[in-house]
């Protein structure tokens, strides 16, 4: 598949081909950064490890340059973290054993720019060809603009496909705001307790940002955990971890509705539910 912007890329790990590699994917993931697959998608690569029967595909929008740096790393430049920040990625995914993952490397300000209509035929190209069951992305809650407006992009590219094309399920999820906030009939839970070992390695990997100033490692993994026991507060454990996700499918099942007014709708739960405890128990 040609991709639009200079420097884009498809790796595939095993070195299938390229249409053998669509063709098997069944879990997909569409994140703004290197590391954000393996932060908020971790579900997807869990089912799909050693399951052969589904697999895991990545798309990551851009192209990373704008991280902040410590350590070894403090000196690098901007292409020289591009470099780097791909290559952790390729190695996510031979860990995580994926089947692909693209890189559309375009720069945060141009996916944020709407005018920038390249990013959403990039990515309906790679919808229609890869045409997964489940999709992955940033929920539209997120405070990272970037995040915020892959999503979006996301959205208005699956629009765009036949209904036949779209997704049987579309996932906004957790990495720059929590979704513990949405009232339980809207939250979406996966128990992601298996494989510690691989969720711990997938988010190691990422040196140039863990050993480079942000502790995601410990933080991610925690916050699963944190999860996980806060879930219910009269009932024990039943899992330890899990990840929080918006449902966004309805916004692809009716092109109709407002994505503004959907979101908010969550908002608007959450505020009547907080209004009507403090009102029951003053």
């Amino acid at each position: 598949m040609k991709l639009r912007h200079e420097g884009s890329e498809i790796f595939i790990p095993d070195g299938i081909e390229e249409e053998k590699a669509f063709s098997r994917t069944t879990h997909l993931g569409i994140g703004a950064h290197p590391d954000d697959l393996e932060i908020m998608a971790y579900d997807g690569i869990l089912r799909c490890f050693k399951n052969p029967g589904a697999w895991f595909f990545g798309i990551v929008v851009t192209d990373g340059a704008g991280s902040p740096r410590d350590s070894f790393y403090k000196n690098y430049s901007n292409e020289e973290m591009k470099v780097v920040r791909r290559q952790e990625q390729k190695k996510a995914a031979i860990v995580g054993e994926y089947s692909g993952v693209a890189f559309l490397n375009y720069a945060s300000s141009e996916v944020k720019d709407p005018k920038v209509v390249s990013v959403r035929e990039d990515l309906k190209d790679l919808l229609q060809a890869i045409r997964p069951r489940i999709i992955y992305t940033h929920n539209l809650a997120d405070y990272h603009d970037t995040h915020v407006a892959v999503a979006l992009r996301t959205i208005q590219a699956l629009r765009e496909l036949p209904p036949e094309s779209r997704p049987e399920k579309l996932y906004g999820c957790e990495v720059w705001r929590d979704l513990d906030w949405l009232i339980d009939r809207d939250k979406v839970s996966f128990d992601v307790s298996a494989h510690q070992n691989l969720a711990t390695a997938l988010i190691s990997v990422y040196d140039s940002q863990v050993a480079g100033g942000k502790g995601y490692d410990l933080a991610t993994i925690g916050r699963r955990r944190a999860h996980a026991t806060y879930y219910a507060s009269h009932q024990v454990d039943v899992s330890t971890s899990m990840i929080f996700a918006m449902d966004l499918t309805p916004l692809i099942a009716d092109d109709r509705l407002d994505i503004v007014d959907y979101v908010q709708g969550f908002i608007d739960r959450f505020a009547s539910d907080v209004r009507q405890r403090l009102q029951q128990l003053l």
